[in-house]
């Protein structure tokens, strides 16, 4: 009979501490939600006491999410835990996840604390938490560096004081298989009562072992894995989901090991994600990447011909991964429109369906037909379109190689509008500078990247920018069969996410003292 496994999935708390990785209330509360289509275990969250954003998204989330258990970090403080249990008690299932560093090097430069007293602060914290939410989990931040009869002692004084979670981990990607394997047999053989507590490991990719040491942590006994939706994370990033589960699934033979993990939707969270936080997935991408499932080479196109088995050990439908079929054209009805999002694992509100649909006939009206890639594009899309503060009401451009680039731009903002010119190096710098002469901000472009987000000549285009302002980096999207129109809304999203208040969620008012 197989063990089953336990995922909990981070990608809304240390996925989202990675630089560049932020998202808004409306994209976490919509990465939660597939988080639960994928049936993981836990979620977290955020980290509700690091600012008004982080402590809005728990709560949101926590009240939203029936399926899964509903987790904050919260370091080992009073207030933090307090604040954790505020936005997480609605939920069904709440957690709250203390931690402390246990490591000499982190005990005497980062909190400048005794051994003694980190021991203390581990008893009277998780009893803390314990008296106020049913589920503890504890963390030793930094375990793989720690001197381990310490540790032992750290966790033994966790489990006593209420923690049913143990979390071990490699807080900065240190540690190696055989040695990570090592530590969890020696915490079930030292810690005199780790009976009464399931033992988490959470693994950083600074070495690129996060996976490697994940799964040897649970040949040796772990039952709950700790990862994010592409790996992403603080410096190198975590344990990437989807390679931890497709492991376990493709070699159940090696592991013994089951999640409820739904695989068939590990390839739309991976391109959620990605699609939120602006950055795409590469290519060679064990699982997700666009080459995962590609064959150049003819000795490998006649052996996946021959028997698909001789080339590829898993089956692109297993990650949710479909042919991409012709399926609407500008005749199709809103019904069929409705069917066909609900077959790609889409339930749309009504006001969401009647925007999409309209996008969906206005692509149609462009496109000869629309593929199941486009769908996608465009519903991803929907969460581009807002907020309107500014809307593009036309644009002209002229360019050429013996001519300066001009751009014309008319925006409308409460119904009037304005339009002015200017002129640039290219026909996207010159939008960009008519833009900032009609919203009067002055921003810096720190990136500008343009892809294909669907096949053929008239494949939609998607822009990613990102801007600065003073200290603040917005990212914006753009979609259209235009490249030149996707980069000037994506530059007058980046706009309208600044002047919003949804750039308030965005903006860490409190530094992160957390790097588990």
């Amino acid at each position: 009979m197989k063990k089953q496994i336990k995922i909990f999935d981070t990608t809304l708390r240390d996925g989202e501490q990675s630089p560049g990785c932020s998202m808004n209330l409306k994209e976490k509360n919509e990465v939660a939600k597939q988080l639960e289509r994928l049936k993981v275990d836990v979620i977290e969250a955020g980290f509700a006491a690091a600012s008004k954003g982080d402590f809005e998204a728990v709560k949101t989330i926590a009240e939203n999410i029936k399926e899964c258990r509903v987790a904050s970090l919260a370091r080992a403080l009073p207030k933090d835990i307090e604040i954790a249990w505020e936005a997480l008690k609605k939920a069904q299932r709440p957690r709250i996840h203390t931690f402390i560093a246990t490591s000499p090097i982190h005990m005497k430069y980062k909190l400048k604390m005794s051994e003694d007293e980190v021991l203390e602060a581990t008893k009277q914290m998780v009893k803390h938490a314990r008296n106020l939410c049913e589920e503890v989990e504890f963390s030793a931040e930094d375990a793989t560096r720690s001197e381990t009869e310490f540790l032992y002692r750290v966790l033994e004084k966790a489990v006593a004081a209420g923690a049913r979670v143990i979390n071990i981990p490699d807080t900065v990607g240190y540690s190696t298989p055989e040695e990570f394997s090592r530590l969890i047999k020696n915490v079930q053989e030292n810690v005199p009562n780790i009976y009464r507590a399931e033992i988490s490991v959470h693994c950083h990719n600074d070495l690129g072992l996060a996976v490697a040491n994940t799964l040897a942590a649970a040949q040796a006994g772990a039952t709950q894995l700790e990862c994010t939706i592409n790996g992403i994370g603080e410096r190198a990033g975590n344990a990437a989901l989807e390679e931890i589960v497709m492991a376990l699934q493709t070699r159940k033979d090696l592991f013994h090991l089951d999640s409820r993990v739904e695989t068939s939707q590990i390839y739309r969270s991976c391109k959620l994600v990605s699609t939120f936080i602006g950055i795409p997935i590469p290519p060679n991408k064990a699982i997700v990447g666009s080459n995962a499932f590609a064959h150049e080479a003819g000795i490998h196109q006649h052996g996946v011909l021959s028997k698909q088995s001789t080339y590829e050990i898993m089956s692109p439908s297993s990650i949710g991964l479909s042919e991409n079929k012709i399926v609407l054209g500008k005749h199709s009805g809103r019904h069929a429109f409705k069917e066909r999002l609900k077959k790609l694992g889409y339930s749309l509100s009504k006001e969401d369906l009647d925007k999409t649909f309209k996008a969906f006939k206005e692509l149609a009206d462009k496109k000869k037909a629309v593929s199941d890639w486009d769908l996608e594009a465009l519903i991803h899309n929907k969460y581009a379109n807002t907020p309107q503060i500014y809307k593009l009401e036309r644009f002209i451009i002229n360019c050429g190689n013996t001519i300066t680039s001009t751009a014309n731009i008319k925006l409308s903002r409460n119904n009037k509008a304005r339009e002015e010119a200017a002129i640039g190096d290219g026909p996207m710098d010159a939008a960009f500078k008519a833009v900032e002469k009609i919203t009067g901000l002055s921003l810096k472009l720190e990136n500008y990247r343009v892809q294909s987000v669907t096949s053929g000549k008239d494949a939609q285009g998607e822009v990613v920018v990102k801007v600065r302002k003073d200290n603040q980096v917005i990212l914006g999207r753009g979609l259209s069969t235009d490249v030149v129109k996707a980069g000037i809304k994506a530059y007058l999203h980046a706009v309208n996410k600044l002047l919003s208040k949804e750039n308030l969620e965005e903006v860490k008012n409190v530094k992160k003292d957390s790097n588990l």
